[in-house]
C-alpha cells in the first residue's frame, strides 16, 4: 500500500515554477514552534527544527500504528519570517529576525495524537535543548488565503533577487504585501549542495 503524500495532493502549493504565480492557500494544520535569532547561529533554531521533526515522525508512527491504511509521508520544513524593523531583512541583520518553524500535518493528527507524539518526542530527546523545544511545539490551524509564490534554486543567502521579483510581481497584479514572509524548504541543506537547494518563497497578499 502506497503512502499518502500531501505534497502531491497539494501540488499547487508544494511545487512552484521559477516565475511568480498567485495561489489560494487553504486552512491547514501545522506543528509549530516559535523563536528569534540568526538561523545560522542560534542554537534555539537548531533545537526547534529537531523538535519539529521528532514530533512529526512520532505522530506519523502513532497514526500508522492505529490505522495502517493512513500511513503518510512527513511534509517538508517551512518557516515564517519577520522582524519589528523591516530593514533588518534588507541589511541581513539576522539576529533581529523572528521565526515560526512548522511542518504541515494531515487531519489524522488530532490534538490527542499530537499530545501523545509530543510526549514521546520529549522522552526520547537526547539533548535538553531539544526536549525544551518539544514542550513549546503546538498544533495549530493556519490560513494564508491568496499569496504569490516562486521557486528559488540556490543558496538561501542568494534569495534577494528572487524575493525582489516576487514583490515586483505582486505590485504588477495590483496587490499589496500582507502577512509574513514564508519559505518552504524542498531540499535538505545537510545533503544537498547549496547551488541545488530548492525553496518555495511565498508572500501573502491582498488584492
Amino acid at each position: 500500500m502506497s503512502k499518502r503524500d500531501l505534497k502531491r495532493e497539494l501540488s499547487g502549493l508544494y511545487s512552484a515554477p521559477r516565475e511568480p504565480v498567485l495561489v489560494d492557500v487553504p486552512d491547514l494544520g501545522f506543528a509549530m514552534v516559535d523563536g528569534r535569532g540568526d538561523p545560522n547561529a542560534a542554537a534555539e533554531y537548531t533545537a526547534a527544527v529537531q523538535a519539529l521533526y521528532s514530533v512529526s515522525y512520532a505522530a506519523k508512527f502513532l497514526v500508522k500504528k492505529a490505522t495502517p491504511a493512513l500511513d503518510y509521508v512527513v511534509m517538508p520544513l517551512e518557516g515564517l519570517w519577520w522582524a519589528d524593523d523591516p530593514s533588518a531583512f534588507t541589511h541581513a541583520d539576522k539576529s533581529a529576525w523572528f521565526w515560526t518553524m512548522m511542518i504541515a500535518q494531515p487531519d489524522a493528527v488530532t490534538d490527542e495524537v499530537f499530545e501523545a507524539a509530543r510526549s514521546k518526542a520529549e522522552r526520547t530527546a537526547r539533548e535538553d535543548a531539544v526536549s525544551a523545544a518539544v514542550l513549546h511545539t503546538r498544533l495549530e490551524r493556519f490560513t494564508e488565503g491568496w499569496a504569490a509564490q516562486i521557486l528559488h534554486v540556490g543558496p538561501y543567502s542568494a534569495e534577494g533577487p528572487t524575493i525582489a521579483r516576487l514583490h515586483h510581481f505582486v505590485a504588477e497584479q495590483g496587490c499589496a504585501l500582507a502577512g509574513k514572509h514564508h519559505e518552504i524548504y524542498l531540499g535538505d541543506p545537510r545533503r544537498t549542495a547549496p547551488e541545488r537547494l530548492r525553496t518555495i518563497v511565498r508572500q501573502p497578499v491582498t488584492c
